[in-house]
């Protein structure tokens, strides 16, 4: 079953451009359904996998004859797996200054086609990232009518409030909230990598996250990257995966996973570039009271980081409630790729996620509330720097606090 995914309208905008499109992101995100799904509605096209090993060493060795054989008469060209070509970048750069056709390209590792391909098509190319789904595309699957409500009533009234264009905002109301609750409760327990979305059952759900997660080593790590410390990787991913929302201190993860400081960093870069983690770095214009460089690691999906430690228990059984809720947020923030930060004084006072976006919106994370209780933290936040907005997320809450001028919002409106 396919779930249109909120990417498919951008690249189609871009199908009657020249420009190279590439479609880039994890393993097992959709990539290959969404090239698919593409590809189906157009004439004169042709579809490849670069997981033949035929087809990408003819294209490897010589390409003058690829095009000929499986392009000449194309209009479009889709090339699924495009990770697996030698110098691809320069390849497709023969093809694209020789030829008029339309080049449209996916792959898992950013590594290989990121820093091989964009060097020789400097002016030639559009990147694009497929994330798992994000919260919106879930609930659109899961609950089409709630899907309307929600996100093409409440959430767009309560974003143009956020951005400044509207100075009233929607309250939502607690029996809609606890509708809505019961989706973001499955949703930030086993995340949106589409084959978990669409499983029967929780057993059925851990099993595909199973089986992601040995992918992902086992293909990504050990044939694309060619990395033999992968008993190194798991004891860095667990010890992640336990710290969400704390500052990163190397020495500590170097004695946890047995690297060094060079080989720690990389490992690291590694997890970042093929969309595990994601490092979020201080909001910092003190550098005397404020925390300037210690990264905070987030996971980009909430199954996979679960998956790592094996604790499927539902958010109000489990000890790490609020570990989940303030990776739920990073992770929506990451998918729309939004520009955020988190601030730190070194006396311990802490917003969670500061977007910088014209004037800032600091953004605090909570699991319940019941009042409109602002911490002295983000006060100290808003009386030194004036954000444009301040919203506090929850699972179950709703308000405004007018003299503030502070925004409780429910958490799957992120």
């Amino acid at each position: 079953m396919y779930v249109k995914r909120e990417l498919e309208e951008k690249i189609t905008k871009y199908l009657n451009k020249p420009e190279i499109l590439a479609i880039i992101g994890p393993r097992q995100s959709g990539k290959t359904t969404l090239l698919r799904e593409i590809f189906k509605s157009l004439k004169k096209a042709v579809y490849i996998d670069f997981e033949d090993r035929d087809v990408v060493e003819l294209f490897n060795n010589d390409i003058k004859s690829f095009y000929n054989l499986y392009a000449k008469d194309a209009k479009y060209l889709f090339i699924d797996e495009f990770q697996y070509a030698k110098e691809g970048g320069k390849k497709l750069k023969y093809i694209y200054d020789t030829h008029k056709i339309k080049i449209i390209i996916s792959g898992s590792s950013v590594l290989d086609l990121t820093h091989q391909a964009v060097k020789y098509l400097v002016g030639r190319i559009f990147i694009f990232h497929l994330f798992p789904f994000n919260f919106r595309e879930y609930i659109s699957y899961r609950n089409p009518s709630l899907y309307e409500h929600i996100y093409f009533d409440i959430k767009k009234k309560i974003d143009e409030y956020l951005y400044g264009k509207k100075k009233s905002f929607p309250m939502l109301s607690p029996e809609m909230i606890k509708k809505t609750g019961k989706y973001y409760q499955e949703y930030a327990v086993f995340g949106g990598y589409p084959r978990v979305v669409l499983a029967k059952d929780r057993d059925e759900k851990i099993m595909v996250l199973r089986n992601i997660y040995n992918t992902y080593f086992l293909r990504e790590i050990r044939d694309v990257l060619q990395l033999s410390t992968e008993e190194e990787l798991q004891k860095l991913i667990k010890a992640l995966s336990l710290q969400i929302g704390s500052m990163v201190v190397y020495n500590e993860l170097g004695q946890v996973t047995g690297l060094d400081y060079s080989s720690l960093v990389k490992h690291l870069n590694i997890l970042e570039k093929t969309f595990v983690i994601k490092k979020i770095l201080p909001f910092c214009q003190n550098k005397r009271t404020e925390i300037a460089k210690s990264p905070k690691i987030y996971f980009l999906d909430n199954g996979f980081r679960n998956i790592t430690i094996n604790n499927f228990q539902m958010l109000d059984e489990r000890v790490d409630r609020g570990n989940i809720n303030e990776n739920f947020v990073a992770g929506q923030l990451l998918k729309q790729e939004r520009s955020i930060n988190y601030w730190r004084t070194k006396s311990d006072a802490e917003v969670d996620f500061v977007l910088e976006e014209g004037n800032n919106i600091a953004i605090e994370v909570k699991s319940i509330l019941n009042s409109n209780r602002i911490g002295k933290a983000l006060l100290s936040f808003k009386e030194k720097y004036y954000p444009h907005r301040i919203v506090i997320v929850s699972e179950n809450y709703s308000s405004f606090d007018k003299k503030n001028n502070i925004l409780f919002m429910p958490i799957f409106l992120v």
